[in-house]
């Protein structure tokens, strides 16, 4: 380690009780997006910040949109990197406030089996997270009067209600937010001592089916056997879609789907998951995706076809004998490498329509279509990243994926054309969205030294 490194560490921890002060008096801000009641505490939050970034000596602004406000700061290092940082300082609402342990916006320490945490409504999603960014620059600067990279702020004040205003925004002023790489502080760690940086995230494609057969349910004991029943050509269409070793069976659905690399593969199986703890969380046992793949490859870089819900006929108590006149299903895809989810879903069809009898019809509804993002991890700045994380924790960092969909990395990609590296801190028993959420002290600590660390490491790159 650098002396120029080690005295940033050193300022980080002799800080923390400030760095808690401060994070303390944004939790203090009912910043709840989705609500209209709060629209001025939202914004009061924004100005929090910028008078905060302003305060570190960066150019701050709060930018209006037709929703709630962005936060842009710039400043740093006039030569070498350029790194676009988001988070959110928007929350979710309380409810149910009788669940909660203590107030959600008057933030307190408690003391855990696990350690010390941090109790408030965006403890951990997202705006302790966002401080620890805001706390490695701060020590840069107060050490060595200047960052060692070049940083724009992008700070989100909707991501909790949908993110109406981003993509316009995005958009808007896609030449003065386009940077060498996005560093996104809004996921987690793999387990309590080993951290992440997330590469790839699934796409996601949904689908409504709606058989429809006569003109009304129909007396089984009348016309059963005689009629068409929608039912029984839905499940039969649904029991396709899969084969017996559990590949999904639309052509062409594998086309463009790579296989990880035997690098990727090799630190996935040094994370030393647990399948059968991971499926026995849940009352299972056994893995039931693709025959031959790990489940940790069917979770982050394998597609899936997964059928949501079904609906036809009586289903209320007892029993009544019908032929219904509908059934309905809806499907969701999740879509990996280049996976294109418009050509999916006329794949879809094809595949559904080919299936349906004379006497019946087919109508579709669609419920969204993205594709997947995957991160270029052999730039440089990626293998720095991990390996700064990596001097950090107790375990060595891994490139991981993410079995769901992450919307604000797919917009950087392709809006501002740059990947991105989603790093963060927080625990699968935060508790976020959900009453008494938390976030671990360890974390907004060694989260602080993190950033620090990657900021030196991706300044030599």
């Amino acid at each position: 380690m650098t002396a120029r490194l080690s005295s940033v560490l050193e300022k980080i921890d002799g800080d923390m009780p400030q760095a808690l002060d401060r994070l303390s008096e944004l939790l203090r801000i009912p910043s709840i997006s989705t609500d209209p009641a709060h629209k001025a505490d939202v914004d009061r939050a924004a100005d929090w910040l910028v008078a905060e970034l302003a305060g570190l000596g960066f150019a701050a602004r709060k930018d209006k949109t037709a929703g709630h406000p962005m936060v842009i700061a710039e400043g740093g290092a006039a030569t070498g990197p350029h790194l676009l940082f988001y988070g959110h300082y928007d929350v979710q609402p309380v409810d149910p406030l009788d669940l909660w342990d203590s107030p959600p916006f008057e933030p307190r320490l408690e003391e855990t089996p696990a350690g010390k945490v941090i109790r408030a409504r965006g403890a951990s999603d997202d705006k302790g997270q966002l401080m620890t960014f805001v706390e490695a620059c701060r020590a840069w600067l107060s050490v060595h009067g200047n960052l060692p990279v070049k940083v724009t702020f992008c700070l989100e004040g909707e991501e909790e209600s949908g993110s109406p205003s981003l993509v316009p925004y995005l958009e808007a002023n896609r030449d003065a937010l386009k940077a060498d790489l996005a560093l996104i502080c809004d996921t987690g760690l793999f387990d309590a001592q080993t951290p992440a940086i997330t590469t790839m995230l699934r796409g996601l494609l949904g689908e409504e089916i709606i058989i429809h057969g006569p003109a009304r349910d129909l007396h089984s004991g009348s016309f059963g056997g005689a009629a068409m029943n929608p039912a029984r050509v839905l499940a039969r269409i649904l029991a396709d879609l899969h084969d017996d070793q559990g590949r999904v069976t639309l052509p062409g659905f594998y086309d463009d789907v790579p296989e990880i690399s035997e690098e990727i593969r090799a630190q996935w199986e040094a994370l030393g998951f647990d399948a059968q703890a991971f499926l026995g969380a849940v009352g299972l046992e056994h893995p039931a995706g693709e025959t031959g793949r790990t489940a940790l490859e069917m979770i982050w870089s394998r597609p899936t076809c997964e059928i949501n819900g079904m609906n036809s006929g009586y289903t209320g108590a007892g029993f009544k004998t019908v032929l219904p006149a509908r059934a309905s299903a809806k499907v969701s895809f999740r879509l990996v490498g280049s996976q294109d989810p418009h050509k999916l879903r006329a794949a879809f069809r094809d595949f559904v329509r080919a299936r349906v009898p004379a006497d019946c019809r087919v109508e579709f509804l669609e419920h969204g279509a993205s594709r997947a993002s995957v991160m270029e991890t052999s730039h440089p700045a990626f293998e720095a990243a991990r390996q700064a994380l990596s001097d950090e924790w107790p375990k060595p960092a891994a490139f991981v994926g993410a079995g769901g969909s992450i919307p604000i990395a797919g917009y950087f990609k392709t809006i501002l054309g740059m990947d991105s590296m989603l790093i963060g801190f927080a625990k699968d028993d935060d508790q976020i969205h959900s009453p008494n959420e938390k976030y671990d002290l360890d974390s907004f600590l060694r989260g602080i030294r993190s950033w620090a660390r990657i900021l030196d490491a991706v300044s030599k790159v």
